[in-house]
């Protein structure tokens, strides 16, 4: 039983306080017994009151998470007695960056665009859990394709995959062609 007197705002703070893991939008809606523009709305709210609280409102995949703010990193790892996470090679970090932009992406598009093999940093990113499989592509083989995850975000300080930066237009063009060198069929 829900207070009335308790704004909506509040009451999804508190069910996003307690969730370890992300929850989805179906599930917050049952929960809370609102309708889309209510829970929109809340989001909205949430999302202004975070600042001031040093968290960031994560959204990834139709799911929501409290996530620490970026700038705050480190002062928790202090706390916590964290070691900082071993640095990704330059090999991994471009995997990424291709699989963030163009995702979902097979291992085979990937190759395309860096030009080497991608083994290992595919299997880099997907044990530190940045990326997971999300798919097989419907041609011959079916290769696995690969997505983001909400930890993906929550390392680089996104609130969803909206916020990555517009990449440059030689970049873009160059992944453009790298796609056509791929093809529909290559995973």
């Amino acid at each position: 039983m829900t207070e009335p007197s308790i704004d909506l705002a509040a009451r999804l703070g508190a069910l996003l306080f307690v969730s370890g893991d992300p929850i989805e939008r179906a599930r917050l809606l049952e929960l809370l017994g609102c309708d889309e523009a209510a829970l929109d709305a809340a989001l909205e709210t949430l999302r202004g009151r975070c600042p001031g609280l040093g968290l960031v409102l994560i959204e990834h995949a139709g799911a929501y998470q409290f996530a620490t703010a970026p700038a705050l990193a480190g002062l928790v790892e202090t706390f916590l007695g964290l070691d900082r996470p071993a640095r990704l090679s330059a090999a991994a970090l471009e995997t990424l960056a291709i699989v963030a932009y163009r995702q979902p992406v097979t291992r085979a598009e990937i190759e395309a665009i860096r030009g080497v093999d991608s083994s290992a940093a595919l299997h880099t990113l997907v044990a530190r859990g940045l990326i997971e499989p999300v798919g097989r592509l419907a041609t011959v083989g079916q290769p696995i394709q690969y997505g983001t995850t909400p930890q993906f975000l929550q390392a680089f300080g996104l609130a969803s995959l909206d916020d990555l930066p517009e990449l440059p237009p030689e970049i873009q063009a160059a992944l453009r062609r790298a796609g056509d060198l791929a093809g529909p069929g290559s995973g």
